[in-house]
């Protein structure tokens, strides 16, 4: 058996992967090209605009798939090729794209997460509805809480049961018992 207390202290180091040049990674450095810049998790690039004979740029987040953001892009002087892209314009991109991210965010937890609140004789009963888009399962979770913020029921309802103060109120009066 090994006496942890008396080994030598280990010293971590932070390693680095580096190719056989002693560069970093390309992913991880900053690609500042006409057409294509990467940086700070984002990417954008100008590409052909499909619908006419203009230009469009993509920003996409690392990570995913599909672009948070298309949209149209500027030409150049000679009224033939797109403008080249720079930090001013890439960083308002960045701006933008997380808007767009945060905004769909904020949509979607509203489609996922209603609740409002019930006056009953014995007081104010907040009720949520909580969406599971669950692909193999989908379903919902309703829950009662009372004004001091102490759970009173949780039950599982289907994914397209209705929210509303009849119904809410109708589950109450029914002892909190699964509706339907």
């Amino acid at each position: 058996m090994c006496d942890v207390s008396r080994a030598p202290a280990t010293k971590i180091r932070k390693m680095t992967i580096t190719n056989s040049l002693g560069e970093a990674p390309l992913d991880d450095l900053p690609v500042n090209e006409p057409r294509l810049w990467r940086d700070n998790g984002w990417t954008a690039r100008v590409i052909k605009n499909e619908d006419d004979d203009g230009w469009a740029v993509a920003m996409i987040k690392d990570g995913e798939a599909e672009p948070a953001l298309v949209g149209p892009w500027t030409m150049g002087r000679d009224k033939k090729n797109p403008k080249p892209l720079d930090s001013a314009a890439f960083n308002t991109l960045v701006k933008t794209a997380s808007e767009v991210l945060r905004r769909h965010e904020q949509q979607l937890h509203a489609l996922h997460h209603k609740s409002l609140v019930v006056s009953m004789e014995a007081g104010r009963i907040s009720v949520t509805l909580d969406i599971v888009p669950d692909e193999d399962d989908p379903h919902a979770l309703l829950a009662a809480q009372d004004a001091a913020g102490e759970q009173l029921a949780r039950v599982r309802v289907p994914a397209n049961f209705k929210l509303s103060a009849a119904s809410a109120a109708a589950w109450i009066d029914n002892g909190f018992r699964k509706p339907g």
